[in-house]
């Protein structure tokens, strides 16, 4: 009985810090070089639109047409992905938003085998566009 008693203590305390920390999500630390990196690629409007084809294909199943994180797959991902129409996202440089959906982490896959820079930072320039 007392081990019981134990383990179902032991099980509660482990059950409240797994939702703390699901909650409490670590800062995404950009590295210098990449913060201080600017988009080399022209924001004409047929990069833009190569940019939107890119998302089409690679991000929207996640984040959504509009980026509001509520895409088909959202409900798959542990981790919070983020509202493209956000001040605070749009306030991020051209740089940090490409290491976060290049390089990736956790439950953002890295893109570097799938897309080449160049279309990354398309895809960025299309991402700027769903400022609100």
């Amino acid at each position: 009985m007392k081990t019981l008693k134990t383990l179902m203590i032991i099980g509660f305390i482990s059950l409240g810090l797994l939702a703390f920390s699901s909650l409490n999500q670590e800062e995404w630390k950009v590295p210098a070089k990449y913060e201080k990196m600017t988009n080399p690629e022209e924001a004409s409007k047929e990069n833009i639109s190569l940019g939107k084809n890119l998302y089409s294909k690679h991000c929207k199943s996640c984040h959504g047409k509009e980026g509001y994180g509520d895409g088909p797959k959202a409900d798959e991902v542990d981790g919070d992905l983020g509202d493209f129409s956000t001040e605070e996202f749009q306030a991020q440089s051209d740089g940090a938003i490409f290491y976060k959906s290049y390089i990736g982490r956790l439950d953002m896959p890295n893109f570097e085998k799938k897309m080449t820079e160049e279309d990354m930072w398309l895809t960025v320039h299309y991402m700027r566009t769903m400022a609100e």
